[in-house]
């Protein structure tokens, strides 16, 4: 397989960049969403590769597919960018034209072109980021073998010294929308409003309650349109206290500005919670629950 033609609807931090226009340039294609926390966790070593080797021959390109509608809107994906700090080439593959020309399956994932154009290597989902920069350098150096390379980066050599927190018995996403939505998996209670890829508050209050096993939660969730919304977050039935996430201030609430993932629960035990999340907005709408160890 070869770097696949990048027909894309808009391209941030970089002019449009084509296939033969990076002929010569070892290329690493990285398949991200902005809410997407499997993605968020890798974003540190996506951006230390731009860092270290953009002047020694690698090109870094973020292909934007949205996995909710609100993602292909340009103000909520240009915020996405500048508040997660991404400087190099950003592709907004709205259409999915380039993810299916990687014959891509899932975020986020990383591609390895050599300066050939053809593609070296590949990884879906987190981790092996020690791996992944090995193969960066020989490509370096077999595109140029008088490249200077610095040490590897602090970053991918944190990684591969630290023993990695298991996901074994993790609670799997949770989709709310009916269109992946697992029977069981949550209880709503008040007016809520079905759709393919969210459930939304119609009128009232209402609360959405989760089982869950995970030492974090977090929920992709967007305001309704009579502006930000508050969101209460109870684990167990109590106020969340010091189990909080980094979105949630000490009151136990968290609020909601723009379509975003919020961070709701940190080092929770690891074993059967229940966590409330109660809304008073209508309009506001809940897309997934993401869990880690």
């Amino acid at each position: 397989m070869r770097i696949p033609a990048l027909d894309v609807q808009r391209w941030v931090n970089s002019p449009p960049l084509t296939p033969d226009e990076l002929r010569g340039r070892v290329v690493l294609m990285d398949v991200w969403e902005y809410t997407c926390i499997n993605w968020i966790r890798t974003a540190p070593y996506v951006k230390a590769w731009h860092r270290e080797y953009a002047d020694r021959g690698l090109t870094v390109i973020g292909l934007h597919a949205p996995e909710f509608e609100f993602g292909k809107q340009a103000e909520n994906i240009d915020r996405g960018i500048q508040e997660h700090r991404l400087t190099y080439p950003i592709a907004l593959d709205n259409d999915f034209r380039v993810w299916d020309g990687l014959g891509n399956i899932a975020w986020p994932a990383r591609y390895l072109f050599d300066a050939d154009g053809k593609r070296a290597a590949r990884w879906i989902g987190e981790g092996e980021y020690d791996r992944t920069e090995a193969v960066l350098r020989q490509l370096l150096v077999d595109a140029e073998p008088d490249v200077e390379l610095p040490s590897v980066t602090p970053e991918a050599a944190t990684f591969a010294a630290t023993a990695q927190p298991s996901y074994a018995d993790v609670t799997e996403e949770t989709y709310l929308g009916v269109d992946r939505r697992v029977p069981g998996a949550f209880d709503l209670t008040g007016d809520w409003r079905n759709g393919g890829d969210h459930v939304e508050l119609a009128s009232g209050a209402g609360e959405i309650a989760l089982p869950f096993n995970a030492g974090e939660v977090n929920l992709v969730v967007e305001p309704g349109p009579s502006g930000p919304a508050t969101l209460r977050v109870l684990l167990d039935g109590r106020p969340i206290g010091d189990r909080r996430g980094t979105d949630v201030d000490i009151d136990g609430t968290t609020r909601v500005d723009r379509p975003r993932m919020v961070r709701l629960v940190a080092g929770a035990s690891r074993d059967e919670h229940l966590l409330t999340v109660a809304a008073d907005q209508p309009g506001c709408r809940a897309y997934a629950f993401t869990f880690g160890p």
